[in-house]
């Protein structure tokens, strides 16, 4: 095999390089490859969802599409100081959640809106590697992490406090710290090169504001009665966990895989009076229930084989799995997992530098949506997502 022919563009043709849809908040998957290139290198890139997910609600009023489009952009400088030494800053946004259910009769609405949330974190991450030889890297650091949110929760199915159909809450800004670290082991002349990378949990305590407004009889008087509280909003977004590997199989080809673990079970956002008004509606069934809670880990695995079609061109394609985080779900993401079906193509004028574009469909899978006060809301099925992204790397 003439892998010693393939480019370092090339290799980095394997990486995902387009926007994820995976299971409760997770967006970027959180590669740290820029940062295992050899030499110095910089890379940018930016990735858009449009996904399609629509459902009934328990009434069996269809809510129409009720997932907004979003992007995320990612950004990373690795620096070979010395033989021994590397040092690299990555930036993504790792976490998020974006939902806009449009007006109408159903559930999720009322009043003249629709249910609404956004979620976004970014992170920044500082790795120092050591690499005792041309083999092995061992590297960790420092993560900065800044998250916010906010809720717009309208309709019958959010009903926390008799005729109550209107919530807000505003979770400010919040920068908290936690660290990854890992190690990785390569052999160049047959590209081969696999890693493991933990990140750790990182705590948050958001600033919050909180709006209730009880709507009497069927008036549609937006904010009538309103109650607006100043409180804490304590969210710990999870700790991860993911292995990479790639190898030649054939002369200008190579393998690749990705499996990345997510702890999710266990977590959830719950805002002090949005939980004190759930605990006092006194089913001892709801109590400690959640604004957006999951019971379960998500596993991804995406797999592809890459290959050198010219000395400028390369492509890419893969299959992916999702797991997933428990169903039911929240109204405010109901979808289950997913399969996908990714292609790429990589253009590399020189060398040193190189364009890459890509596009992945989801196939979403189905689940069934639940809210704090309601263990079933609505069915959520036959959905899909596509997504796209545009890579630049530069090698100095």
């Amino acid at each position: 095999m003439k892998l010693k022919t393939l480019s370092v563009a090339m290799i980095l043709a394997t990486a995902p390089m387009t926007g994820a849809f995976a299971a409760a908040m997770d967006r970027t998957g959180q590669s740290i490859s820029a940062f295992l290139q050899p030499g110095n290198y910089a890379e940018a890139g930016l990735s858009v969802l449009d996904a399609d997910v629509s459902g009934k609600d328990k009434n069996g009023v269809n809510t129409g599409d009720m997932a907004a489009s979003y992007h995320s952009a990612s950004a990373a400088l690795k620096i070979q100081a010395t033989d021994n030494i590397s040092v690299g800053l990555l930036f993504d946004q790792p976490f998020g959640a974006k939902a806009e259910y449009a007006a109408g009769d159903h559930a999720f609405s009322f009043g003249g809106e629709g249910t609404s949330a956004e979620v976004t974190t970014e992170n920044l991450t500082l790795l120092v590697g050591f690499q005792p030889n041309a083999n092995w890297n061992f590297y960790a650091g420092p993560v900065w992490q800044q998250a916010k949110g906010e809720v717009h929760l309208r309709g019958s199915a959010y009903s926390l406090l008799g005729q109550t159909r209107y919530y807000d809450a505003d979770m400010k800004n919040d920068d908290a710290w936690g660290w990854a670290a890992g190690f990785a082991y390569q052999i160049p002349e047959i590209a081969l090169k696999a890693s493991l990378t933990y990140r750790s949990e990182i705590k948050h305590n958001l600033n919050s504001t909180e709006t209730f407004a009880k709507i009497p009889g069927n008036l549609i008087v937006q904010g009538l009665g309103a109650t607006y509280t100043e409180g804490s909003t304590a969210v710990t977004t999870p700790q991860s966990v993911n292995f990479d590997f790639q190898t030649g199989v054939a002369s200008n080809t190579v393998a690749f895989a990705n499996i990345r673990w997510v702890n999710w079970d266990g977590f959830a956002i719950r805002p002090n009076d949005f939980g004190q008004a759930i605990d006092n509606l006194g089913n001892p069934a709801l109590i400690g229930a959640n604004l957006v809670e999951y019971n379960k880990d998500q596993w991804t695995i995406n797999a592809g084989v890459g290959r050198k079609l010219t000395e400028k061109w390369s492509g890419t394609v893969s299959v992916g799995w999702d797991s997933g985080a428990g169903d039911p779900v929240t109204t405010l993401g109901p979808t289950e997992g997913y399969w996908s079906l990714g292609l790429g193509a990589q253009f590399s004028p020189a060398t040193n530098y190189f364009i890459q574009g890509g596009v992945k469909y989801f196939w979403l899978g189905d689940t069934d949506a639940l809210t704090a006060s309601s263990p079933y809301e609505g069915s959520f099925k036959d959905n899909h997502a596509i997504g796209y992204g545009l890579k630049f790397g530069y090698k100095f």
